[in-house]
């Protein structure tokens, strides 16, 4: 990332600009998500994805030649807060997971050829795309468990195995596998990414997962696919054979980052409609909620984790610009599990005082509850993160 300097006045007038957009076109469209209306909802965000890209905006996380506009990290964590306001305000950006992940991956490690079919339509938003790693019998917190398999024979890769949560697979171009390449090396330079199109006659998309109730359709959805002796040619191994974990890993340094606004930005938008609700919900003809010390507390709680969560991912978001990864590998381990608990925290406390109406889908707060729960699982549980942190600073005594 070349990070072109911008000044402080063009960059904080993007952001009003992405907050605008987010505010006035993305949030009203919310009722369609809620209510499965997958078709309808995806005309008008090609049509918000349209106006975004006219103002300069798509793309913030990608270099200039990919369309994007070469952002730091910490300018790139603050679009991620604004933008993940919605469920629906990555993807209208052009940011979303896993797109977002695959495009870096491919823009550092791809040959010509997958640049040129893959990257290049993906960067500019025409097609969709997936990353099929963990699989349903094998423990996703350690990828070297992974049986999915990927045969040289004849000049091509040949591929059998099962995934799962392989999300926005539904209407995906291609995706990223992850498969065992070298079963006898070393247990971290076994696996190799490979791109599979999913009008591949050995893909099949066994179903759309349901979460909580919930399967959803297209990008908004995570599916349980298969791979029967699916053949692709070399060409569309990415990167060196055996180098899969290690991209892996880098993949997700910068989305934990993106990752841990987009959800700052969620807790923010559930604090203010928590808010909101208690001031005009009476409870007698002369208080409401918001009177009750209960309910203050909440409040209190709410706000300070979010500003603590929102601390931490800058500062590490900073070093990250000034250091590198490398430097700020402590803090990315702190901010998946601190930003995530937060999340949860402040969600719940948002669900708990709008009662029954939130746990309903007549309120944005539900869908959150039941979607980001899961931001405690995937990119590796809490508790890996924070065996992995306290090993690293108890080594230093």
């Amino acid at each position: 990332m070349n990070n072109t300097p911008i000044t402080a006045d063009k960059f904080n007038d993007m952001l009003k600009r992405i907050d605008q957009i987010v505010s006035q076109q993305i949030i009203p469209l919310e009722p369609l998500l809620l209510s499965q209306q997958w078709d309808a909802l995806s005309v008008k965000l090609d049509a918000i994805r349209s106006t975004v890209k006219a103002q300069g905006l798509w793309a913030p996380n990608l270099p200039t030649d990919l369309g994007g506009m070469d952002l730091s990290t910490t300018q790139l964590a603050q679009i991620a807060e604004v933008s993940g306001q919605s469920p629906l305000g990555h993807y209208c950006f052009g940011c979303q997971a896993p797109d977002a992940g695959n495009t870096e991956l491919l823009h550092l490690y791809a040959n010509d050829f997958i640049k040129t079919n893959f990257l290049l339509p993906l960067s500019l938003g025409e097609t969709r795309s997936c990353f099929a790693m963990t699989e349903p019998h094998t423990a996703g917190s350690n990828p070297t468990l992974l049986d999915t398999t990927a045969e040289w024979v004849d000049g091509h890769w040949v591929i059998n195995g099962r995934k799962w949560f392989t999300t926005a697979a539904d209407g995906a171009a291609f995706t990223i596998v992850m498969a065992v390449t070298d079963p006898e090396a070393h247990r971290h330079q076994r696996a190799s990414m490979i791109i599979v199109p999913l009008d591949n006659p050995g893909y099949r998309n066994l179903r759309n997962i349901s979460v909580m109730g919930h399967a959803g359709a297209g990008y908004f959805s995570h599916s349980e696919v298969e791979f029967v002796d699916c053949k692709v040619p070399a060409n569309h191994l990415i990167g060196e054979r055996g180098q899969g974990f290690k991209m892996a890993q880098q993949r997700l340094g910068p989305g934990r980052i993106q990752h841990c606004m987009r959800w700052i930005g969620i807790a923010k938008r559930c604090f203010d409609i928590m808010c909101n609700h208690v001031k005009h919900r009476k409870i007698t003809p002369t208080s409401t909620l918001a009177d009750q010390a209960v309910i203050q507390t909440k409040i209190a709680e709410s706000f300070a984790a979010m500003n603590a969560s929102r601390a931490l991912v800058m500062e590490t978001a900073q070093i990250v610009d000034s250091q590198g990864f490398e430097a700020a590998k402590h803090h990315i381990s702190m901010i998946k599990f601190e930003a995530a608990n937060m999340l949860q925290l402040v969600v719940d406390n948002a669900l708990q005082t709008m009662g029954a109406l939130g746990m309903t889908d007549d309120s944005i707060v539900s869908f959150f509850y039941r979607e980001e729960r899961a931001a405690r699982i995937y990119d590796g549980p809490d508790e890996v993160h924070k065996i992995s942190l306290a090993k690293s600073l108890l080594r230093q005594f």
